[in-house]
């Protein structure tokens, strides 16, 4: 095979995969929830969160990352999703820290739990509904419908953590 057919088969797939995007999948209470994997640092245990007085009632506190001190969201508070002590889907030891990168700055957000990482073709992404939990639909790509898997809520990240 000559090089200009090789690369132009590798084009091809790279073409192909153009309009995929991957995103880490994590729940909140019930629902499950997609941000971009491009904007994802790491994930973490949840480790010891130190509350900050005077914070928006949505910032948990910040953790000492090896020695970057990073503000923690709660985005169940964020979302204004009442939490019901009695319907915890997930044990206090499966939630996570997710660690992100958004306008130069390093956050974390706490979820439920950590489903994995899946790929999502953008042509298959849904414009958001209107959604009962009181989530802004501003704070929302769209959502995707996968098989055997419940309904996917893309996140705009950076409107979900500095709108």
């Amino acid at each position: 095979m000559t090089l200009d057919k090789e690369n132009s088969i590798s084009m091809a797939a790279q073409d192909s995969k153009s309009d995929l995007n991957q995103y880490v999948v994590f729940n909140i209470d019930a629902e499950q929830y997609g941000i971009k994997i491009d904007k994802t640092r790491e994930i973490i245990k949840e480790t010891k969160i130190t509350k900050v007085p005077n914070t928006a009632e949505h910032v948990m506190g910040v953790i000492n990352l090896r020695g970057i001190i990073v503000p923690v969201i709660e985005l169940s508070r964020r979302f204004g999703i009442e939490d019901d002590i009695n319907e915890h889907l997930f044990s206090d030891a499966e939630q996570r820290i997710i660690t992100v990168e958004s306008e130069g700055q390093l956050l974390g957000i706490q979820v439920d739990h950590i489903e994995g990482i899946v790929w999502v073709e953008e042509e298959k992404v849904a414009p958001p509904p209107e959604l009962e939990k009181g989530i802004r639909e501003d704070y929302l790509r769209g959502v995707c419908a996968r098989a055997d898997n419940p309904l996917l809520i893309l996140l705009d990240l950076e409107k979900t953590l500095f709108a």
